[in-house]
């Protein structure tokens, strides 16, 4: 059984746009070290599935830089490996394509020209560590059309973003909508997708003639036309559909449990770009409490619940608590953060109060000097 890996790495930027101003989401960076693709990238590739293609948007020079060839995933290979698809599409004259669907349609000669069963498509939103080996066996058992993985979980009455399933006690599912408004715990859509690579091309050719437009609207709820199931997802998920999410769930990071699950979960890793920095220095001035440290830091100062990133400076007298500090960033002496989101390169002078809350955490942008 071959399958195809499409990751969309610009879907959902609108809703962290503090973030994905300068950078696609897929490039988001995330945990210390990782970036937001690195989990759906490791996913795929732990399951078997090395053919994979990145479609992209605006903004994916860092991406690409990032990526490369691939040979941190093990994709950098004669067949198959790492493709990075242009954001062109071919319906609309070559211009950028308006949604998931479109994004699709631009990229159906790489589908076609693939020696693949199934195509297999996820965002990059979307932080867990899922096996897709059993999914794509219970998607060729029930000789399903699409299979979706969905997550149990509670769901606000704000909620209204996200699909939502129900299924009969086969799996199959009866009814795939948007959150109606309605609080309580739903079967969550995931944006994990398989379908049939000669389905997904059947649908593409004819969807002008059946005016297909969206996903979501057009295939996925449109249950007595396609023959669609469920697969639940067990384990740490996250989604990230907010700077608060982003916040929320960088923070589940010092939970031990939640990074062995994460990260280790039955052996299966997740991998990221390769860099040989050089330890993180602590000087007999620093102290460092329940924080993620990464690599080539220097701390001369106070770190408390707190996640800093490669290369990261925080000085002599400085207090850096509850808060994420990403790569190459300086925070001087005598300056406090306290629930901040420090963007990459960014600089803190000396005797600066800056604080955020928890809901409501407080973001400086990359590069930028206070």
């Amino acid at each position: 059984m071959k399958a195809l890996g499409i990751i969309f790495s610009n879907i959902h930027e609108r809703d962290i746009p503090e973030l994905t101003k300068v950078r696609t989401l897929a490039s988001v960076p995330f945990g210390g070290r990782y970036r937001l693709i690195d989990f759906v990238l490791s996913n795929m590739v732990n399951s078997g599935i090395t053919n994979i293609g990145i479609i992209a948007k605006y903004n994916y020079q860092s991406l690409m830089d990032h990526v490369q060839s691939g040979k941190s995933w093990g994709l950098a290979r004669k067949n198959g490996g790492l493709t990075i698809l242009p954001p062109f599409n071919d319906a609309t004259g070559g211009g950028v394509f308006n949604n998931r669907f479109e994004a699709i349609k631009s990229v159906s000669s790489f589908i076609r020209h693939n020696e693949a069963d199934y195509v297999v498509m996820a965002d990059c939103d979307i932080v867990c560590n899922i096996d897709l080996a059993p999914v794509l066996k219970a998607h060729e058992k029930n000789n399903a059309d699409i299979t979706l993985v969905y997550r149990k979980k509670k769901v606000d009455a704000s909620d209204t973003y996200r699909l939502v399933l129900d299924t009969d006690e086969n799996g199959k599912v009866t009814k795939a909508k948007m959150n109606d408004g309605t609080a309580g715990e739903k079967k969550v859509y995931t944006d994990f997708m398989i379908i049939s690579q000669r389905k997904l091309m059947y649908i593409i050719e004819n969807s002008d003639k059946w005016g297909i437009k969206s996903f979501s609207r057009d295939i996925l709820s449109n249950i007595k036309e396609y023959n669609i199931y469920g697969y639940e997802q067990d384990g740490y998920y996250a989604a990230i559909n907010s700077l608060t999410d982003y916040y929320k769930h960088s923070m589940d990071l010092l939970d031990p449990d939640v990074v062995r699950e994460l990260f280790y979960k039955g052996g299966a890793e997740i991998y990221t770009k390769v860099r040989d920095s050089a330890p993180a220095k602590f000087t007999d001035t620093a102290l460092v409490r329940d924080s993620m440290i990464a690599d080539g830091c220097l701390i001369e100062g106070e770190v408390e619940n707190s996640i800093i990133f490669r290369g990261c400076h925080i000085a002599k007298g400085a207090k850096v608590t509850n808060s994420i500090v990403m790569q190459d960033a300086r925070i001087d002496s005598g300056s406090t953060l306290n629930c901040v989101i420090m963007d990459k390169a960014a600089h803190v002078l000396d005797g600066r109060l800056l604080s955020g809350h928890p809901t409501h955490p407080y973001y400086i942008e990359k590069e930028s000097v206070i």
